[in-house]
């Protein structure tokens, strides 16, 4: 369908309302893959991105060392051979600018940049009760009318700049890891800082500590971290991956993580401990995060996290020369796990450099930042680039910054006040007819996000089908739902060990946020099911009009 221009007479340039089905907020892969299902469907929908192109946080993230953490052979697209069979990945785990390559090949092939419009923000959504429809509007005065509104915007893409004094001050450059600037930035001869170790900042260290003259690194929370070893791809071995990746797309959306780490439900108590760490090495030795699965039990019972742990810890004391820097660089305050783990190339080595200098700033707090520098601690640093990696407003942080309103003006931010309530991580009570991609209360962050995205879009097709072929004109989670699949959540996550660390998961890296963990900790082959049977149901806990 082609969408209806009405005229709305509002004087402003672009001052009309447009008809769609549905309209689609972001451009990274919900944003994509959501555009392509509801077209098949016959359906008109309109892409809204804040970003020049298409990436969602791979648009944002483009800072010296950035790279996923999940294979490239998983971290694509499952739902059309086409793409995987014409495209060939070149490292184990992508770069960057890879992967922005790649999402521009999927949008070109599929014809999807016109139904796009970028370096728009949607600045407000809101429902219409006589309509039964939502009122979208940008901050390029857009208006625009959909039946469906889908929240494409991503767990991680609302970045936190500290709220440090004197910033404003500073008479350097500086940077945020999540809004990185799309130039070189070149750190040659200069004295750098950098703010967090989180993944962004075990990324960037090791990049920025090769150039630059003098690196300071200023660090609350040390981070468990495990190599990645990452490296170049054979044309052998991709040919070989493209042969069964049917297959293993089908294996990973069954799987807990959504990715093929090789499992073992066997707990570390359960065998000799030389065994234990026969398997460990093994696991070490391959990289990547199949380590956090050489044994079941090592995000749900403390005696064995600590353990393995402990084997980790002893890893990254081996690679460090100076024993105080390795105490300060070891995590000791939370299970191996239960703050998102880091994949590395070098990261604890890069602090045997001369040049490299760790601040704890647990112990030197940040007081200011000065014109030249960093006070911490009653000392100054001088720096001339200030990079903040410290992470992002996870999961609800680019809802809240829009104006989100449902039935009776209920706002959304209102409504998650205390925390985010949700149906199944999709749907909120009060918000008909809208809909979340990997929102909280599903498994997003806790798995291979692009499988979780494709399960999210295949169900919300399915549910947007069902109405379509039933005239119906609205569905909303039930607030008893609701209640039940909070309450479940939580349930399951105090099963395990994850809520035990003060991480983003949590909200904890937020001032004020409500302490509410967030993901759902069932698993996503477990949450499919569950979101099948709702649908199987004639979608349970959702009333329809």
């Amino acid at each position: 369908m082609k969408p209806d221009i009405v005229d709305a007479g509002i004087s402003a340039a672009r001052a009309r309302t447009a008809h769609y089905d549905a309209v689609i907020v972001g451009a990274g892969f919900a944003g994509i893959y959501t555009l392509y299902k509801l077209r098949s469907l016959g359906l008109s929908a309109l892409v809204f991105e804040a970003g020049a192109g298409v990436g969602g946080t791979w648009f944002w993230n483009r800072y010296p060392g950035a790279r996923c953490d999940v294979e490239s052979f998983e971290y694509q697209f499952g739902f059309l051979d086409d793409l995987q069979r014409d495209w060939n990945w070149t490292e184990r785990y992508s770069g960057q600018a890879e992967i922005m390559r790649y999402m521009d090949y999927v949008v070109d092939k599929l014809d999807l940049r016109r139904d796009m419009r970028f370096e728009t923000k949607v600045v407000s959504a809101v429902y219409d009760e006589s309509t039964r429809r939502w009122m979208i509007e940008t901050n390029r005065n857009d208006r625009v009318s959909a039946r469906y509104c889908i929240m494409a915007t991503g767990c991680l893409s609302a970045a936190q700049v500290p709220n440090i004094p004197g910033l404003d001050d500073f008479a350097g450059e500086w940077f945020h890891t999540g809004a990185w600037p799309h130039r070189e930035v070149d750190f040659s001869g200069k004295r750098v800082a950098v703010v967090g170790t989180g993944s962004s900042g075990v990324q960037a260290i090791p990049v920025i500590a090769e150039t630059a003259a003098q690196l300071t690194v200023f660090q609350r929370t040390p981070n468990f971290s495990l190599p990645a070893f990452n490296r170049p791809l054979d044309g052998r071995e991709v040919e070989e991956a493209k042969g069964h990746f049917a297959e293993d797309r089908k294996r990973a959306g069954l799987a807990a993580n959504g990715a093929l780490y090789p499992t073992n439900d066997v707990g570390v108590q359960e065998v000799p401990r030389e065994r234990v760490y026969a398997e460990l090495e093994k696991r070490w030795g391959s990289g990547g995060f199949g380590f956090l699965t050489t044994f079941g039990d090592i995000i749900t019972d403390t005696t064995s996290n600590d353990i393995v742990a402990d084997f980790v810890r002893a890893k990254i004391r081996a690679v460090i020369h100076d024993p105080e820097v390795a105490d300060l660089l070891t995590p000791v305050d939370h299970p191996l796990g239960t703050k998102r783990i880091c994949l590395d190339t070098g990261y604890f080595e890069t602090f045997n450099k001369p040049h490299v200098k760790l601040v704890d700033v647990r112990r030197s707090p940040i007081e200011r930042i000065t014109p030249t520098g960093i006070l911490a601690g009653a000392e100054e640093y001088g720096v001339d680039i200030i990079v903040f990696a410290t992470g992002f407003d996870a999961m609800t942080g680019s809802l809240s910054r829009i104006d989100i309103r449902g039935r009776d003006g209920l706002e959304l931010r209102e409504k998650w006040e205390a925390g985010p309530r949700t149906y199944l991580g999709i749907c909120s009570a009060g918000f008909p007819n809208f809909f979340m991609m990997t929102g909280p209360g599903s498994p997003s962050v806790l798995t291979n996000v692009v499988v979780s995205i494709e399960q999210h879009v295949d169900w919300l097709a399915e549910c947007i089908s069902f109405l379509e072929s039933r005239n119906l004109t609205a569905i909303e989670a039930l607030p008893e739902a609701e209640d039940a699949w909070v309450e479940h959540a939580n349930e399951v996550a105090f099963k395990t060990l994850l809520p035990k660390a003060n991480s983003w998961y949590l909200g904890a890296n937020i001032p004020g946020k409500p302490r509410i963990f967030m993901p759902y900790a069932g698993g996503l082959g477990v949450y499919r099911a569950k979101c099948d049977e709702v649908a199987l149901n004639g979608y349970s806990g959702f009333s329809l009009a």
